[in-house]
């Protein structure tokens, strides 16, 4: 059962390195979470490394140069990785394709510089990148299902740069590029993750960590923050480090507050069969 905390403080003594989540734990794609940002920064200050690892599928400079607008401050972390340059790790093995490519016009640059060759004709594709609905941000997922099995068919395996099924911005539940994923699969398609929670976005993140702070930061000593049991709770399952959830993002519109949150968290949790050893409504110090 996961552990109510007040505050970051408490065990903050326990680690040597965080990995949190971005988008419903530090912003919510409109405005800061000003206490989580001061909580980085505190232990940053006084334990170790903050790398920011997120499923946006865009490179990190896309996502940290968006910090400003909202409010987030550029000494709350040390380093972000994004599920985009996982993405382009991905892409560059398959160069030069011919990629089929499901999106908006703004994830361009997960393919800029690798010399991918992008076709909107599946009898050419070799591959799907998916790095979110074409008709963001007030599609649904259904309408592409007959696409999907098109394409599926075809035997082509799928990318999915975001394996986030939905995502809050403001007080709106987004669909993500997880949710197409998810109907390929139903239909027989072959997803690739790069993204939380499988190993590639970990790996670059204990890289970047390593450069900062040296080898020492193992993942038993490292505590991964995030607001998506699917996700960033079960990526830190399998990463072999203790979780920290925060209730009040994508879960926030059905979050029980004050003495209900301890019952609502272990809950929500046990129904999606993800272990956090900590939890919190909102990051704080």
């Amino acid at each position: 059962m996961a552990r109510f905390l007040r505050g970051l403080s408490e065990i903050a003594g326990d680690y040597d390195a965080i990995l949190c989540d971005v988008w419903g734990v530090i912003h919510n794609g409109r405005e800061a979470f000003g206490d989580a940002c001061v909580a980085l920064k505190r232990f940053r200050e006084t334990r170790g490394p903050v790398i920011l690892i997120t499923n946006a599928p865009v490179p990190k400079h896309r996502v940290t140069g968006l910090f400003p607008q909202f409010g987030v401050p550029m000494d709350c972390f040390d380093d972000c990785v994004a599920s985009g340059d996982a993405t382009r790790n991905v892409l560059a093995k398959l160069a030069p394709g011919p990629v089929y490519p499901i999106g908006i016009a703004g994830d361009v640059a997960v393919y800029a510089g690798l010399g991918i060759e992008l076709t909107d004709d599946p009898a050419k594709a070799k591959v799907v990148c998916c790095t979110s609905l074409r008709d963001y941000p007030d599609g649904t997922p259904e309408p592409y299902r007959g696409e999907m099995k098109m394409l599926a068919g075809r035997g082509l395996p799928m990318i999915c740069a975001n394996p986030d099924v939905q995502f809050r911005r403001g007080d709106r539940l987004i669909w993500s590029a997880g949710a197409l994923a998810k109907i390929y699969a139903e239909e027989g398609g072959q997803v690739i993750y790069p993204g939380k929670p499988d190993a590639p976005i970990y790996d670059l993140a204990f890289e970047r960590a390593a450069e900062i702070r040296g080898p020492v930061v193992t993942r038993a000593r490292a505590l991964g923050i995030g607001d998506g049991p699917s996700t960033d709770v079960l990526g830190a399952n399998r990463q072999g480090m203790d979780a920290l959830f925060i209730g009040s993002g994508i879960h926030g519109h059905a979050m029980q507050a004050g003495d209900g949150f301890e019952a609502w968290a272990k809950d929500l949790l046990a129904d999606e069969g993800v272990n956090a050893r900590y939890a919190m409504p909102l990051l704080a110090w």
